[in-house]
């Protein structure tokens, strides 16, 4: 893919995740729904209109390039096992290595684990060395992962937190705003559990897009937040205690 093409085509899924149409962006943008599918079938933006979409979409021409630049890299979703371990070994190195996936500043980072600038290179020396980020002058960082990362179902970190993190996470009524828990139990056929499995991926490929697409925006626009997505074929022991034997 040529790098307009894929700038192209992160243009058009920041468009899906906001969940704008063309028809949408059309009247944003002064232009017939016939005119903007042209533009984005035939690739062809002038500076200013590419810079009309980019606000429509509520993203600046430099904020589209940092994206594609980043996401054309070959970034990895899932850490090795010596990079998962490495995080493990030291919950303040996997705190610093969270805040960056986060999009937080260096400035935000000695302030949120209240920690000196040389602490704080001696973490990021440590991160460098595993290639999880590349260490800049002035404590400046690139990531080279993520922003979302996908931990080994069979990991050090999954195992490490993974009983604290589910018991942290459900320990909520789920009645706040930007809050929801739904819970559903029924009997579904072989290609309806594998119809529903994939939408499951999808969502959660959503949810990684909605953090690439935010994470250039001011720290007091954003706040932490957590998506748990389970499907399995199960019975409630008390229904299966019933059965007849």
């Amino acid at each position: 893919m040529s790098e307009s093409a894929h700038i192209v085509d992160v243009l058009k899924r920041s468009l899906k995740t906001k969940g704008l149409t063309y028809r949408e962006l059309a009247k944003r943008v002064g232009l017939s729904e016939a005119s903007v599918k042209r533009v984005f079938a035939e690739e062809t933006f002038t500076l200013q209109r590419l810079e009309k979409i980019c606000a429509a979409v509520g993203l600046s021409m430099a904020e589209l390039m940092r994206m594609a630049s980043g996401s054309m890299e070959p970034h990895a979703k899932m850490l090795s096992v010596e990079q998962e371990q490495l995080l493990a070994s030291s919950p303040r190195l996997l705190a610093c290595f969270y805040l960056l996936l986060q999009g937080r500043s260096s400035a935000e980072i000695l302030t949120r684990l209240d920690i000196s600038e040389r602490e704080l290179r001696g973490l990021y020396v440590k991160l460098d060395t595993a290639r999880l980020i590349e260490l800049l002058p002035r404590l400046k960082t690139r990531l080279r992962v993520g922003p979302v990362v996908t931990w080994r179902s069979d990991g050090p970190v999954h195992q490490l937190y993974e009983a604290q993190v589910k018991e942290e996470f459900l320990r909520s009524d789920f009645k706040e705003t930007h809050e929801a828990l739904h819970f559903r139990s029924a009997e579904l056929s072989d290609a309806s559990a594998r119809l529903l499995s994939r939408k499951l991926e999808q969502l959660a490929q959503e949810f990684a897009d909605f953090a690439a697409l935010d994470m250039h925006l001011p720290t007091k626009d954003k706040q932490s937040v957590a998506l748990l997505l389970a499907f399995r074929p199960w019975v409630f022991s008390m229904f299966g205690g019933l059965r007849r034997t």
